[in-house]
């Protein structure tokens, strides 16, 4: 070794083991906002570089030419504090690792290291009962967002009511005409409002509706919506707006209006002038809150290609935080389920049904996707072990598509607003959402994942119809030893299709999960639900206890520990505790084996 290579952290490392050793090419990134100006004193000013974008172009080019030092691998070490992001860390298979030499991004040792992709909000001058700031550019643009948190606590877009138990009902459902029927005292005072939203609750989803205007008729309103969200809305027939004859019309809340900024932690941001308004909570001292808002959607990209895939990446110990998601501000939110928002839906004519044994189908549907925090795709062996997920407005980890292994272990997700896991297509964007998805190169499918022994707390909390753990068109997947809770719709879904044909699902295992208080918001849940066929499958020794009861639910009986639902096949569930055996089976197709579920003495 080159004495001069020698300094005070190497000789530390000698007798301290970490994962930040000489035994191991470490390349040292600052951070833009530092936990300490000291965080990352000693190491080789040679290896140091200003950002994780520079760190992985470092080791893209030790790789290339091969050097000898990268013989037992890479690591990157991050310096303790925020390392703001203006676009996703792009990762490529030109960054690949082998299982000899992989890479590794972390903190130094002993320390905590954020990805970030928060503005701070500053500046704020109190007017009445209020506080205002003005909204910075974010890289030269305007900044848009749908959240805001004040001292790592969520805040509230204003909204009309505090508890959703108060929310509102429709009166009518007028698809010919797109038109929603409301009662006019909901709506009264935010006639003039610009651009308010309201947000529908229909059974297994939400929809957000941007308004387009409002017109009283004495009791009664009539709003209508912009597009697309309108024409979606009206013409795909499920999830779907329920009016009933016992009174459990679907429910609604309205939000976007500074004329319902009314309450302690809510919060109003004026796109047109560029101002944010806020009601404190008692405490906050608006001079020296901490106030963030999320800029980028995505923090880390991993990208391959079928042929090239990105392989042997490992993220440990590394906090994700502060990601927004815009498209229901700009184009607004029509899901079909858990999260998968419709691009293109409509009811069928009865003649046109599907054969085969399944279960006849009324409407065809086209799907789009929402953003994470981390996207994965193409990629082979890409791991996140006791990593962090916070904050983030929608999917927090995504292995999206054409990936093989990858394992996320010992992870915490917290306050996340769409689902935390997902894993899996959910039919390609041109790809009829209902017919069986069996693509000739077995390459696509995303296989052999393991998401070992997490913590998934308040999940989907924007995206109501989202889950804790979400996996879709898998074969040969392990979700094992989890911790769910606080979802506001399911706990873990397998499956997808609603088709008993069987096709590239299979060899799944969901096993021995803690899941409970699930179902906060919306029904038709189950804290494991499946669908279609999934041949030698298993959800097995899996404790599923403690669901909500929102009064707001169209049918407040429609709930389930376990649920196996539209052509589910071929799946053994079995020595599973529950509360009761309230479960259910519906439209499955054969090879289903049920056996010693329910309570435990």
């Amino acid at each position: 070794m080159n004495r001069k290579m020698i300094t005070p952290l190497l000789v530390l490392s000698m007798l301290i083991p970490s994962p930040c050793v000489v035994a191991q090419h470490t390349i040292y990134v600052q951070a833009s906002r530092p936990e300490s100006p000291a965080s990352i004193a000693g190491e080789d000013s040679r290896s140091k570089v200003a950002t994780l974008p520079a760190a992985l172009r470092k080791a893209r080019e030790l790789r290339r030419l091969n050097d000898p030092s990268i013989k037992n691998g890479i690591t990157i070490c991050l310096e303790a504090g925020h390392h703001s992001l203006y676009e996703p860390v792009f990762i490529r298979p030109e960054d690949s690792g082998t299982p000899e030499s992989p890479t590794v991004i972390r903190p130094m040792p002993g320390r905590s290291a954020t990805l970030h992709g928060g503005v701070r909000i500053e500046g704020w001058k109190k007017q009445g009962r209020l506080w205002v700031a003005d909204v910075p550019d974010f890289n030269g643009c305007p900044l848009t967002f749908r959240q805001l948190w004040i001292d790592g606590k969520k805040a509230v877009r204003a909204r009309d009511v505090e508890d959703f138990k108060d929310m509102h009902r429709i009166i009518g459902n007028d698809p010919a005409n797109e038109t929603l029927w409301v009662p006019a005292e909901a709506v009264r005072n935010i006639r003039k409002a610009e651009r308010a939203e309201l947000v529908l609750h229909q059974m297994w989803c939400i929809a957000n509706l941007r308004i387009k205007s409002i017109r009283i008729y004495g009791d009664t309103a009539a709003i209508r919506f912009h597009h697309p969200e309108s024409r979606i809305q009206f013409e795909h027939p499920w999830p779907r707006p329920m009016v009933t004859d016992d009174g459990r019309n679907s429910a609604f809340y309205l939000t976007n209006a500074l004329e319902l900024l009314d309450k302690p932690g809510e919060w109003y941001h004026d796109i047109y002038t560029r101002r944010l308004y806020y009601h404190p909570r008692t405490g906050e001292d608006m001079k020296t809150a901490e106030v963030i808002a999320p800029a980028i959607e995505t923090l880390v990209q991993v990208t391959g290609t079928l042929d090239d895939p990105v392989h042997h990446i490992r993220f440990e110990q590394i906090t994700f935080k502060y990601t927004t998601w815009t498209r229901p501000s700009e184009k607004g939110h029509v899901p079909l389920q858990a999260g998968m928002y419709l691009t293109d839906a409509y009811r069928l004519d009865p003649k046109m049904q599907r054969s085969g044994g399944n279960h006849d189908l009324d409407n065809q549907a086209w799907l789009g996707r929402p953003p994470a925090a981390v996207q994965i795709y193409a990629a082979n062996g890409i791991d996140f072990v006791e990593c962090t997920f916070q904050h983030t407005a929608s999917t927090a980890l995504d292995y999206i598509y054409g990936i093989k292994g990858g394992l996320v272990e010992n992870c915490r997700f917290s306050d996340i607003g769409g689902s935390a896991v997902t894993v899996g297509t959910f039919a390609p964007a041109g790809h009829e959402t209902h017919r069986p998805y069996d693509p000739e190169d077995r390459r696509e499918i995303c296989a052999f994942q393991r998401i070992r022994k997490n913590i998934i707390t308040d999940a989907a909390n924007e995206d109501w119809g989202c889950v804790g753990i979400l996996a879709g068109y898998v074969s040969d997947i392990t979700i094992e030893g989890n911790s769910i809770n606080e979802v506001s719709y399911t706990g873990i879904s397998l499956g997808w299709g609603w088709t008993q044909t069987v096709n590239c699902m299979k060899n799944n295992t969901v096993h021995a999960n803690h899941i409970s208080h699930y179902g906060k918001h919306l029904y038709d849940t189950a804290g494991i639900y499946t669908l279609s066929a999934q041949p030698n499958s298993l959800i097995s020794n899996n404790h599923v206890h403690n669901i909500h009861t929102p009064s707001y639910a169209h049918d407040p009986n429609h709930w389930f520990y376990l649920y196996t639902d539209e052509g589910s096949s071929f799946i053994t569930v079995k020595d599973n505790r529950t509360s009761s055996e309230k479960f259910l089976r519906n439209a499955n197709g054969p090879g289903n084996t049920w056996i010693n579920n329910g309570p435990r003495p």
